[in-house]
């Protein structure tokens, strides 16, 4: 059993993951669909007002944060290779930093990009938004199962 600081790290690796695929599973089922039923200048507005809040002190070191825990259990766990639970625990951080973390860097935020650079009332954002839900929504359905399951494994390495 997974033990002493080791256990604390874990534990705070499953509310982080945990607390992350809360927040991508609230955009996923209920945020997008709302903003999707607006007009689309004002979803358009909306998506980008959130986008700029989004950058806050608390929401980054959640993030963020357990980003960077994901990537000390992944170091602990290859110099420590536990007797049990080394699997799930490389597969935990694997699932948030790759699932989760990258797939952020490489699909959402280009598309966050490309979003607040068109002007909420024009043709060309009126054009672009319905793309824009569909695919974000898409990539960010992933980041859900993501870090869901890099909750779930994590927990399973306490067990």
């Amino acid at each position: 059993m997974i033990d002493g600081p080791y256990f604390v790290l874990v534990v705070v690796g499953v509310l982080g993951t945990g607390m992350v695929a809360g927040v991508f599973c609230g955009f996923s089922t209920f945020v997008m669909r709302g903003l999707a039923a607006l007009p689309p200048g004002q979803g358009v507005a909306a998506m980008n007002a959130i986008n700029v809040a989004a950058v806050t002190p608390a929401f980054m070191l959640v993030f963020a944060g357990t980003a960077v825990l994901c990537a000390m259990i992944a170091v602990v766990t290859f110099v420590l290779w536990p007797d049990e639970g080394k699997v799930e625990l490389l597969l935990g951080s694997a699932l948030f930093l790759f699932g989760s973390f990258g797939l952020t860097l490489v699909a959402n935020v280009p598309r966050n990009d490309a979003l607040a650079r068109l002007e909420p009332g024009t043709p060309e954002a009126a054009a672009y938004w319905p793309t824009y839900v569909r695919e974000w929504t898409l990539w960010n359905h992933v980041r859900t199962v993501a870090s869901a399951a890099a909750a779930l494994v994590y927990l399973l390495a306490l067990s």
